[in-house]
Protein backbone atom coordinates (compact mmCIF):
# COMPACT_ATOMS: atom_id res chain seq x y z
CA UNK A 1 0.00 0.00 0.00
CA UNK A 2 2.87 2.29 0.73
CA UNK A 3 4.63 1.64 -2.58
CA UNK A 4 1.01 2.11 -4.12
CA UNK A 5 0.68 6.24 -2.27
CA UNK A 6 4.03 6.38 -3.47
CA UNK A 7 3.91 5.70 -6.73
CA UNK A 8 1.00 7.77 -6.79
CA UNK A 9 3.22 10.42 -5.79
CA UNK A 10 1.00 10.55 -2.44
CA UNK A 11 2.96 11.50 0.93
CA UNK A 12 2.92 8.59 3.62
CA UNK A 13 1.77 10.39 6.60
CA UNK A 14 3.85 8.87 9.31
CA UNK A 15 3.55 9.65 13.24
CA UNK A 16 6.90 11.86 14.34
CA UNK A 17 8.12 12.58 17.87
CA UNK A 18 10.89 14.19 19.55
CA UNK A 19 12.14 12.10 23.32
CA UNK A 20 15.30 11.89 24.96
CA UNK A 21 17.46 8.25 24.22
CA UNK A 22 17.95 6.42 27.41
CA UNK A 23 19.35 3.30 26.42
CA UNK A 24 21.77 2.71 23.55
CA UNK A 25 23.11 -0.70 24.97
CA UNK A 26 21.56 -2.72 21.93
CA UNK A 27 23.39 -2.84 18.39
CA UNK A 28 21.35 -0.68 15.80
CA UNK A 29 18.37 -0.20 18.68
CA UNK A 30 17.82 3.04 21.16
CA UNK A 31 15.24 3.47 23.14
CA UNK A 32 13.96 6.66 23.61
CA UNK A 33 11.60 8.24 26.22
CA UNK A 34 9.15 10.37 25.14
CA UNK A 35 7.25 12.65 28.01
CA UNK A 36 4.07 14.31 27.44
CA UNK A 37 1.69 16.66 30.23
CA UNK A 38 -1.25 15.27 30.80
CA UNK A 39 -4.40 16.74 33.30
CA UNK A 40 -5.90 14.03 35.74
CA UNK A 41 -8.99 13.42 35.20
CA UNK A 42 -10.23 13.39 38.48
CA UNK A 43 -8.07 15.91 40.65
CA UNK A 44 -7.37 18.35 37.35
CA UNK A 45 -3.46 18.03 38.20
CA UNK A 46 -1.12 18.08 35.34
CA UNK A 47 0.39 14.98 35.49
CA UNK A 48 3.88 13.99 33.68
CA UNK A 49 3.64 10.80 31.42
CA UNK A 50 6.51 8.70 30.06
CA UNK A 51 6.57 6.36 27.26
CA UNK A 52 9.66 4.25 26.20
CA UNK A 53 9.68 3.35 22.47
CA UNK A 54 11.94 0.92 20.42
CA UNK A 55 13.63 2.68 17.82
CA UNK A 56 15.70 1.31 14.99
CA UNK A 57 19.51 3.43 14.62
CA UNK A 58 20.88 1.88 11.77
CA UNK A 59 24.79 3.67 12.38
CA UNK A 60 24.74 3.42 15.72
CA UNK A 61 24.69 7.34 15.83
CA UNK A 62 22.61 8.45 19.08
CA UNK A 63 23.81 8.00 22.44
CA UNK A 64 22.66 8.13 26.08
CA UNK A 65 21.31 12.29 26.68
CA UNK A 66 20.63 12.95 23.24
CA UNK A 67 17.23 14.92 21.99
CA UNK A 68 16.34 12.76 18.32
CA UNK A 69 13.59 13.06 16.32
CA UNK A 70 12.21 9.41 15.89
CA UNK A 71 9.36 8.36 12.76
CA UNK A 72 7.31 5.94 12.59
CA UNK A 73 7.86 3.09 10.31
CA UNK A 74 7.15 -0.93 9.45
CA UNK A 75 7.44 -3.18 11.97
CA UNK A 76 11.12 -4.36 12.33
CA UNK A 77 11.41 -6.12 14.79
CA UNK A 78 9.02 -7.65 17.80
CA UNK A 79 9.32 -4.24 19.35
CA UNK A 80 10.97 -1.61 16.98
CA UNK A 81 8.29 0.34 15.16
CA UNK A 82 10.23 3.12 14.74
CA UNK A 83 12.90 4.94 13.27
CA UNK A 84 15.41 7.31 14.07
CA UNK A 85 15.49 10.48 12.21
CA UNK A 86 17.80 12.86 13.14
CA UNK A 87 20.10 14.07 16.23
CA UNK A 88 18.38 17.06 17.46
CA UNK A 89 21.12 17.74 20.16
CA UNK A 90 23.85 15.44 21.23
CA UNK A 91 24.57 15.17 25.21
CA UNK A 92 26.40 17.75 26.91
CA UNK A 93 29.52 15.90 28.68
CA UNK A 94 31.12 17.76 31.45
CA UNK A 95 34.57 18.74 30.78
CA UNK A 96 36.82 18.10 34.26
CA UNK A 97 40.04 19.17 34.00
CA UNK A 98 42.25 17.02 36.42
CA UNK A 99 43.58 20.60 38.38
CA UNK A 100 39.97 20.77 39.92
CA UNK A 101 40.70 17.09 41.44
CA UNK A 102 41.31 16.91 45.24
CA UNK A 103 44.51 15.99 45.68
CA UNK A 104 43.83 14.36 48.56
CA UNK A 105 41.32 12.36 47.45
CA UNK A 106 44.04 10.93 44.51
CA UNK A 107 46.54 10.34 46.97
CA UNK A 108 44.21 8.24 48.99
CA UNK A 109 43.31 6.33 45.94
CA UNK A 110 46.73 5.82 44.72
CA UNK A 111 47.40 4.00 48.38
CA UNK A 112 44.99 2.12 48.41
CA UNK A 113 45.63 0.80 44.79
CA UNK A 114 49.27 -0.07 46.45
CA UNK A 115 48.03 -1.42 49.46
CA UNK A 116 45.92 -3.34 46.74
CA UNK A 117 48.85 -4.43 44.96
CA UNK A 118 50.79 -5.63 47.79
CA UNK A 119 48.33 -7.67 49.19
CA UNK A 120 48.38 -9.77 45.70
CA UNK A 121 51.51 -10.05 45.64
CA UNK A 122 52.04 -11.40 49.27
CA UNK A 123 48.81 -14.10 48.74
CA UNK A 124 50.93 -14.86 44.93
CA UNK A 125 54.07 -15.26 47.34
CA UNK A 126 51.84 -17.84 50.06
CA UNK A 127 50.67 -19.87 47.07
CA UNK A 128 53.72 -20.61 45.18
CA UNK A 129 55.42 -21.27 49.23
CA UNK A 130 52.99 -24.33 50.08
Amino acid sequence: MAAEQMATGQAVNRKSRVGTVVSDKGDKTIVVQIERAARHQLYRKVIRRTKRYHVHDEQNTATVGDTVRIEECRPISKLKRWMLMEVLTERAVAEVAPESLDRNLVAEMQRSAAHAAEETSTDAAEDGAS
